[in-house]
Parts: structure tokens; sequence; C-alpha cells
């Protein structure tokens, strides 16, 4: 059977197992009738899944099948978790999968935030008034003194400094997501303008030979910070390539489907973000020695890496329910 055919045939049943699965979650009209339909519809769709893993393994419809399938596994054998359990399935489990079925899209997110950083980098270290035309004049000349970070640092309020922070970035990261809407050309903007930023920055630091010192104030927040940035825009990115190639399913339905997944990563990322602000407000501009900091940022590293090697492992004990929503 061609996969054209195979979804053409099914896909009212598919349909109607969705549908099945909102009614029993919102928990109103429910009879006898209706979890026997649920029950069927779901005996239906493990045995199309079965098949399209056999002659479909790489098409998206696989995923798909994997997706509701898992749903309605969840809701027929799992008893009711408390809100505290789901959160900590969530950021142990889920959040892992959602993360590492996308990760070639956060790798393109990196790649372009990397470019307009490295161009922007170049720029200025072979011409540094270059930096005139890249950031902000408030922002110049925030930067002319080069004692700015520590004094800027020793002057703040750290808890409102934080706040500001988290603030700011969760805001570039909704907008590297909700850029996925243009087609992703709007998160392409954003990623790429971010880079030239702190590309800028670099290379203004470089020309003054402070990158040592530069960096000690970057890498301890930033490197979670611009992973959940990336995790965000990698959404963005996808949304949009499904927007520009939806393949066997209309641009609406896919847009759907993203979305859903799109925003559980954009929630996953939030408690990066309030790490990222609290270093941010509270270490970064600390009377601690440059290497503290970098030690810092080290700590970042494997904690991150740690946490993606325990929840990959989780995932994997659990694979039913990885795609479940």
């Amino acid at each position: 059977m061609q996969l054209k055919t195979f979804i053409r045939q099914h896909r009212n049943d598919w349909n109607a197992l969705e549908q099945s699965i909102r009614t029993l979650h919102k928990r109103r009209n429910i009879n006898n009738n209706t979890i026997d339909q649920f029950e069927h519809l779901y005996q239906k769709a493990t045995q199309h899944l079965s098949y399209s893993q056999t002659y479909f393994p790489n098409e998206e419809v696989t995923g798909y099948l994997n997706d509701i399938v898992a749903r309605a596994h969840n809701l027929l054998y799992t008893t009711e978790r408390s809100s505290w359990k789901q959160i900590q399935y969530f950021f142990s489990t889920k959040f892992i999968g959602l993360l590492l079925n996308q990760w070639q899209a956060v790798m393109i997110a990196m790649l372009l935030f990397g470019v307009g950083g490295l161009a922007s980098f170049l720029a200025v270290i072979h011409n540094p008034l270059h930096i005139n035309a890249i950031l902000p004049a408030e922002t110049v000349q925030n930067i002319a003194d080069p004692s700015v970070l520590k004094s800027n640092g020793n002057a703040s309020n750290p808890s409102l400094m934080s706040t500001q922070i988290m603030t700011n970035n969760i805001q570039v990261a909704f907008l590297a997501f909700a850029g996925g809407i243009t087609f992703g050309l709007l998160t392409g903007y954003v990623l790429i303008y971010n880079g030239i930023l702190v590309g800028a920055l670099a290379g203004y630091f470089w020309n003054l030979d402070s990158s040592y010192t530069f960096w000690a104030y970057i890498v301890p927040h930033g490197m979670i910070e611009l992973l959940a940035i990336f995790i965000a825009g990698g959404s963005g990115l996808l949304m949009g390539y499904r927007l520009f190639v939806p393949k066997s399913f209309s641009r609406l339905y896919q847009l759907k489907v993203q979305t859903i997944h799109s925003v559980q990563l954009l929630l996953g990322t939030i408690p990066l973000f309030i790490i990222a602000g609290l270093i941010e407000g509270f270490l970064t501009p600390a009377d601690l020695s440059l290497e503290f900091k970098y030690g810092i940022a080290f700590i970042t590293v494997l904690a991150t890496i740690a946490y993606m090697v325990i929840g990959h492992y989780l995932l994997h004990r659990k694979p039913l329910q990885r795609a479940s929503i």
C-alpha cells in the first residue's frame, strides 16, 4: 500500500481517536459507548502504527501515529498523576524526548547565532569603529570604560537585575519561537541579530585585550542561557519548516501539531532562564575571581550534560511515553 493511500484510508479513524482523547480528558459526556469507541479506535491505531513502522519507518505519519497511540495509552493505563508528578515527568523525561526529536533544528539555530556572532566579531576587530554601527549608541557609551563589567555589576541591585535579565531573555526566546509563524524568517533574524550583538561585544573587548575578563562575565550564565535560546529558536525554525514542507498533511494541521510540541519545548526552557538569570544577577557581578566564574561555567555545562544523559536514560525506560502530549 502506498503512503498516500494508507493515510487517506485511515485518517478519519485517527481524527476520531484524537477527538475521543480530548473528550475523555475533559471528562464530559462520557458513557459506556464513548469508552468502547475509544478502546476500539485505540486498538486500530496501534495496528496502523505497527504497519507504518514496518513499511514507512522514516515517514512523518509514523511519528504522528506514535504520538496519538502514546496519548491514548497513557489515558488507558496510566493512573492519574498528581500535579507535582506531572511536572516531574515533564522535566525528567518528556522535555528531553521532545528535544532529542528536533536536535537538528536546535543545531541550525546555534549555527545562525554563530554566523551572526562571527561576522560582527571579525568586523569589529578589523575596524573598531564598526562597533558604532552595530550596537545601539547607549550600549556603546556604557562599554566605553573598560572597567564597565565590574562597575555595572557592583552598582546594580542583584534582585532587580536578575528579574530584568530573566524577563528580557524569555522575551527573546518567545520571539524566536513565535517567529516560526513567519515561515521561520523572523526566528532566523532574531538568532542572527542576537549573535551579532554578542560578537560585536566580544570583538570590542578583544581589541582592548580584555577577552579573558569579558568572557568570565558571560559564560557563567551564558552557557545555559544560550542553550535555552537555541531550543526556542529551533522550535520556531521547525515550525517554519513544517509550513514550508507540509508533506502529506495540510499546513494548518502541521502548524497545529508543531505548535503544541514547540510550546512544550518553550515551557521547558523557563527553568533554564531562571537559573541563568539568578547566576547573572547574583554570581556574575559578584566580587569573585575570574577563575571562580569560569569554574561556575564549567559546572553549569557538566550539570546540563548530566541532565541530558539522565533524561535520555529515563526516556528509554518509558519508550511509549516519549511522544505523549
